[in-house]
């Protein structure tokens, strides 16, 4: 059994959602981000996604799009984000999953790169633009090295493509819950929820379901689990405090652990 899957399993023995949360890898420097982890894992994080900065994030709203700039002006590049990554996997015992773009994946080579990531304790890998149909020699490389695959979801998807995905995917699978970009939203909107409860449907529990794009409060996160998600992931709430507090980084850390701490109440099954 994969750490992730461990990790859910836990979580239902505890009758607990999970809560994901997005860092971005080397925003605003790399020591910042293992202080940050530090706090998130503090609040309550069950496993941490880290985000590795890329040039032209075409899935990232405005606040990713500018913590992956002030990572990649502090001379973060994917070898840092795998060092950060193994430091992380050492100091806690959450899972670590990574986001990347695949061009990344491409330009070092898929072997390497799923070298790289299991060396670092890497346990899955997000890639947002390899669609499920292109991915297989990804996903043997991966498979051989440990590394769960997890794909996106989206609304639109539809149940004939939905079962592909759930099929190919392990760790989870990762539900956009509103179509666009990322980015903290105040009202998760009535159709999210019907998509949120439509895909917990089909899917019928063969996969873990997790839930993110736009969710930044307590009650997102409750209303994700409620309607059928097994986490909710969090990312453009605390990339926001990170950018309102760069230079008060004891305001910055208090006020994502605290973040996390609440955000995490949301996910306690009723």
């Amino acid at each position: 059994m994969s750490a992730i899957a461990a990790t859910f399993r836990d979580l239902r023995q505890k009758s607990e959602g999970g809560l994901i949360v997005y860092v971005m890898a080397g925003d605003p420097t790399p020591k910042h981000t293992l202080k940050i982890v530090d706090a998130l894992v503090a609040g309550g994080a069950d496993i941490v996604e880290l985000g590795i900065p890329f040039s032209d994030p075409i899935a990232d709203g405005p606040t990713l799009q500018r913590a992956a700039g002030r990572a990649l002006e502090a001379g973060t590049t994917p070898r840092k984000v795998f060092d950060l990554a193994r430091a992380i996997s050492r100091a806690h015992e959450v899972p670590v999953v990574v986001m990347t773009y695949y061009n990344i994946v491409h330009q070092m080579g898929v072997e390497a790169f799923c070298t790289a990531a299991q060396q670092s304790g890497v346990n899955g890998v997000i890639a947002p633009d390899l669609p499920v149909e292109e991915a297989s020699q990804y996903r043997e490389a991966a498979m051989r090295h440990g590394i769960d695959t997890i794909f996106l979801a989206a609304p639109s998807t539809s149940a004939a493509r939905l079962e592909k995905l759930v099929t190919a995917s392990s760790g989870f699978v990762y539900l956009v819950s509103a179509n666009g970009i990322t980015g903290a939203r105040k009202i998760l909107q009535d159709k999210s929820i019907a998509s949120i409860q439509r895909t917990a449907s089909l899917i019928r529990g063969r996969a873990p379901l997790a839930v993110g794009f736009g969710l930044s409060l307590p009650s997102h996160v409750r209303q994700v689990i409620d309607n059928g998600a097994s986490a909710a992931i969090v990312g453009s709430r605390f990339v926001q405090i990170v950018e309102q507090n760069l230079d008060d980084g004891h305001t910055m850390l208090r006020g994502l652990r605290e973040c996390a701490h609440t955000l995490k109440g949301g996910t306690l099954l009723s």
